[in-house]
């Protein structure tokens, strides 16, 4: 049976290597208490999760629910500075870490016009060609194509 093989510096970071199999992983400790992150030899972020093997995380890099009637307000949200409000159902989300390039992928959901049977439905405003890596700009409409200010406004953006 082969053994692991351990190393570690003091930055914090450990080095698993195993004899018989090709490439290494490292696990870096935080400083305090916290989750240690395991990740290849080009620094992505691997796991199983029960999925039957280990690949690489593409995680969500910026997200938000905010409230888009009256003064726009956030709920909750992760890497994302502000929203503007650029008139009725026209939103821009501000990322306060930028994307590294403009290949992300955003997905955006609305709420309708609420206690009508109006449909509403969400969408990116930005065309391919005027994608930012600080912000994304969302709209939300009912009908054929009418702004609405919608009450519950999520936006994901992936890397």
């Amino acid at each position: 049976m082969a053994s692991l093989v351990l190393t570690g510096d003091t930055s914090g970071q450990v080095t698993i290597a195993a004899p018989a199999v090709a490439g290494t992983n490292t696990i870096t400790l935080p400083a305090s208490t916290g989750t240690a992150i395991i990740s290849d030899a080009s620094a992505n972020i691997q796991f199983n999760s029960g999925y039957g093997s280990v690949a690489t995380a593409y995680g969500c890099r910026a997200w938000v629910n905010f409230n888009g009637t009256g003064t726009v307000a956030i709920r909750g949200s992760g890497n994302v500075s502000s929203i503007t409000d650029n008139g009725t159902g026209d939103y821009t989300v501000n990322i306060d870490v930028d994307m590294p390039d403009v290949n992300y992928c955003s997905l955006v959901s609305g709420t309708g016009n609420v206690g009508s049977s109006i449909d509403g439905y969400a969408n990116i405003r930005d065309p391919a060609t005027n994608k930012l890596v600080g912000s994304v700009r969302v709209q939300q409409v009912i009908g054929t194509n009418t702004p609405y200010d919608t009450p519950n406004m999520n936006v994901a953006v992936f890397r």
